[in-house]
């Protein structure tokens, strides 16, 4: 049962001392926070506080204190769409939702404001280093927060086209990452907001993508479902392979721009990483 999967995190684990950086998650449309625990165990693991965050309506289940369920308000209403660009639309106004939230969210863990924060170890956040990544709309919306919110200093997208586009003007010059497939999302490939924005990102700038890769490489599902024996045909990379790939990069990333920790990984393709392309169009 899915319920019995073990995990490396542990409630009331005593964390380190001393002020760290903070990394905002948020997961891709109709998912929960939960499809991005590897991610999140390894950046915790790194010294990185690490915020996950559950978007209301926009997911299955999502429980709430008290024991309020919310179920998937914002699906049905993409599903109901009259047209693809409405869709499209639709998607771009939760994506600047989502970059509220996220927003909102470091508010509450941060003194921003004035109000009394609402984790007792806030103390343990540097709130000049704040980051934020996602997958799919996540990643759209990490790309949106920073576009609305200079708090945000560096954010990754995996595997999400840009709903909401990254203005003109771009981000401020802040450092962002592109990581998706190399088959969706390559230059050539269909989803052509990736070639669109990648031109508007005016700070240092990866365009990333694996080879055999799917939409939910980036997240714990294929992780899972290779501990279970089951492999998508469509997308063949092991998924303890996309584990590996998707905490490295975005591990590599945040230290780099988050710690100025210089990450060779970072720099160009490497021979261990055989699967990973970069991109420069």
């Amino acid at each position: 049962m899915l319920a019995d999967t073990r995990t490396n995190a542990r409630v009331g684990a005593r964390p380190v001392g001393g002020r760290h950086p903070l990394v905002v998650l948020s997961p891709g449309f109709t998912l929960n926070r939960a499809t991005l625990t590897t991610l999140a165990e390894e950046l915790a693991s790194k010294g990185y506080v690490v915020a996950l965050v559950d978007h209301a309506y926009e997911s299955y289940g999502t429980t709430f204190p008290g024991g309020r369920t919310l179920t998937c308000v914002a699906c049905e209403t993409v599903e109901k769409a009259p047209s693809d660009e409405e869709e499209k639309k639709l998607l771009g106004k939760a994506a600047a939702g989502r970059a509220a939230d996220i927003s909102f969210v470091i508010g509450q863990l941060t003194r921003a404001g004035g109000h009394a924060p609402v984790w007792k170890r806030w103390k343990m956040i540097d709130p000049r280093r704040i980051g934020a990544a996602g997958h799919s709309l996540g990643g759209n919306a990490a790309a949106s927060v920073m576009a609305a919110d200079r708090r945000v200093r560096a954010g990754v997208n995996m595997d999400g086209t840009f709903f909401a586009p990254v203005p003109k003007a771009g981000l401020g010059k802040r450092p962002f990452l592109m990581l998706g497939t190399k088959a969706q999302h390559s230059p050539d490939s269909t989803d052509t907001s990736w070639p669109r924005d990648w031109r508007r990102l005016d700070g240092w700038k990866r365009w990333l993508t694996v080879a055999d890769a799917g939409h939910f490489t980036f997240i714990d599902l294929p992780i899972l479902g290779g501990q279970a024996g089951i492999t998508d045909p469509t997308a063949p990379l092991p998924g303890t392979r996309s584990g590996e790939i998707t905490t490295a990069y975005v591990g590599a990333f945040f230290d780099q721009h988050l710690r100025g920790e210089h990450q060779q990984l970072l720099d160009g393709p490497s021979t261990t990483n055989p699967e990973v392309f970069f991109q420069n169009p």
